[in-house]
């Protein structure tokens, strides 16, 4: 079954699952790749212009915790870690929430989004997540902005250099 999918640049795509898509090359996430390892991909975000709003997806089409294999879980858990440790020591992110959910139409992948000061006016319980990602999908997508998220996903990149031939 497909379904339309918004960007956050407005385009609208039909896809089946977004992060096949994603992952097999169909769809060119903002900014390309930001990593890529023999069984996950690091992209930004697709819908929502915040600079660092990494997705970290598995190429193989599953959707639940309990289906990683070994070799996946080392892989996940190390990469959590290194894109974690890059978004504070490169782009000065704090704090970040993660969101990982198993009845998503797109297939397994974790959300690690940032928590800017700009969206504690939200909240700062997960409630918030919904009302700042909308935000910054209506608010945020100008070239000033849109900069700051291509600057994220370089220097990102820049720091996860490499990554793929460690496992």
């Amino acid at each position: 079954m497909t379904r339309t999918i918004t960007l956050a640049d407005g385009r609208n795509l039909e896809v089946e699952c977004l992060s096949c898509a994603i992952t097999s090359g169909l769809i060119e996430p903002t900014g390309g790749v930001i990593a890529e390892t023999k069984y996950f991909h690091v992209h930004q975000d697709v819908a929502y212009p915040i600079p660092g709003l990494v997705i970290l997806a598995s190429k193989r089409h599953f959707y639940c915790m309990d289906e990683l294999t070994i070799e996946e879980r080392l892989e996940y858990i190390e990469l959590i870690y290194r894109i974690r440790e890059a978004q504070r020591k490169i782009l000065g992110i704090e704090k970040v929430y993660y969101f990982y959910n198993e009845d998503t139409t797109h297939h397994f992948h974790l959300w690690l989004v940032p928590r800017y000061e700009w969206m504690y006016e939200f909240g700062k319980s997960v409630e918030s997540l919904r009302p700042v990602l909308l935000h910054a999908r209506n608010n945020l997508n100008n070239k000033d902005n849109m900069k700051r998220v291509i600057d994220a996903i370089t220097n990102l990149r820049e720091e996860l250099r490499g990554i793929e031939t460690e496992f």
